[in-house]
């Protein structure tokens, strides 16, 4: 779940040195001003993790809301709900809801809502090749990690220099893993259900609760 929460974050999360390319900084600031201009954001997406070495090829499908730092995930047959304050993952196979207390000021912490977070530190980036992807124009920014061991050896950020959104994220590892992060759609100021991040735990009466603090 982390290395996913940490593709899914490194999606939106634009990291900006001194060093970087001028016009990879421009798209990336464009995009910056775009994410931040929605109430909220409705993603859903698909995750593939591949190591051909060792034979590994795995695919899943997830969606997730996000309203300020608050946030609702589906992935892997977990929920996650984030009221702000408090997160919740909700695993109905094992019927357990597990609650901890989460800090989105916190670096070490990898949220959804961090997709809305830009230019922190850690990566260098310059443009990349422009590929037409099912008919749509894809411009990728390469991401290098600064420190040299990172378990990390590129990430390439794929833009819809029209919409000024993310396509696509593609993460090359040290051990050669890939996993791609793929956006299937791509909504914005959508109505919410006042209750949307709310947990309702009359839902979850037969559910083991486990309190981490």
């Amino acid at each position: 779940m982390k290395t996913f929460l940490l593709s899914l974050t490194l999606c939106f999360t634009l990291l900006g040195f001194s060093q970087n390319d001028a016009k990879a900084k421009a798209l990336l600031d464009q995009v910056s001003s775009k994410v931040k201009s929605y109430d909220n954001i409705a993603l859903d997406f698909k995750y593939v993790l591949q190591n051909t070495a060792e034979n590994i090829n795995q695919e899943t499908r997830g969606d997730v809301v996000m309203e300020g730092d608050k946030y609702i995930l589906n992935i892997l047959g977990i929920t996650r709900i984030f009221d702000g304050k408090t997160l919740y993952s909700i695993n109905p196979e094992d019927e357990e809801v597990t609650i901890s207390e989460e800090n989105p000021e916190d670096e070490a912490s990898i949220t959804p809502s961090k997709m809305l977070s830009f230019y922190t530190h850690g990566y260098t980036y310059k443009m990349d090749a422009e590929k037409n992807i099912k008919g749509r124009k894809i411009q990728f920014v390469k991401l290098i990690p600064m420190d040299s061991n990172s378990e990390i050896k590129h990430v390439l950020l794929g833009i819809d220099p029209q919409t000024k959104h993310i396509y696509n994220l593609i993460e090359v590892g040290q051990n050669s893993t890939q996993t791609t992060l793929t956006v299937t759609s791509f909504k914005t100021n959508q109505t919410l259900s006042k209750s949307l991040f709310t947990f309702d735990k009359n839902k979850y009466k037969n559910y083991y609760i486990n309190k981490l603090n």
